[in-house]
């Protein structure tokens, strides 16, 4: 099934997201109208070392939480920043860590029947302080949270929001590494 976009129209726009609807043709001519929020797009960063996954709690006003269990993550809002050095940006600011490594997990739409925001997924590991960076910015209260790798079902069961999520469970998932030092990897099967 094939359809080309005729127009779309902004009707309101704010300092992060814009909306407004667009119109599209399927190949059968059937034209339809979509409601849409134009997002810069975002990244999750799951930071993990030999015994924690780097977490933050903090309030979401929007949906009346007010202490989140999350992955540390932001947006694209810097003209020309590729997603991973969003990333990299992110992880500093929000908990204070730079990584060594650095591994894509996958990208998704959060939303994709009303909005075009794309997050992108990374591994961050051989974690080390980032002194004198951590900064969340303006109006974020962020706590730090160390989450023992061993409790992540409780991560798991306490988190709401769907990058953390997606993280936490691929976290779960991943097979511990394939190596001589496999029993003291930093995922939760080689912890």
């Amino acid at each position: 099934m094939q359809f080309e976009r005729l127009s779309g129209e902004v009707k309101w726009e704010g300092r992060v997201v814009r909306a407004g609807v667009e119109r599209f043709r399927h190949d059968d001519g059937e034209e339809v109208t979509r409601e849409k929020v134009w997002h810069p797009g975002a990244v999750g960063i799951l930071a993990v070392d030999s015994t924690s996954v780097w977490l933050t709690r903090q309030p979401r006003e929007v949906v009346g939480e007010t202490a989140s269990l999350e992955i540390p993550a932001g947006k694209l809002d810097v003209p020309g920043e590729q997603p991973l050095q969003t990333a990299k940006r992110e992880l500093a600011e929000e908990i204070g860590k730079r990584a060594a490594s650095w591994e894509d997990i996958l990208s998704f739409y959060t939303s994709p029947g009303i909005s075009d925001e794309r997050v992108w997924l990374y591994l961050a590991t051989e974690l080390a302080d980032a002194p004198g960076v951590a900064d969340p910015g303006e109006n974020e209260r962020i706590e730090v949270l160390p989450w023992a790798l061993d409790r992540l079902d409780d991560a798991i069961a306490q988190c709401e929001d769907s990058k953390s999520l997606i993280a936490l469970l691929w976290l779960a998932r991943r097979p511990p590494p394939k190596c001589e030092t496999s029993t003291k990897g930093p995922f939760l099967n080689g912890a």
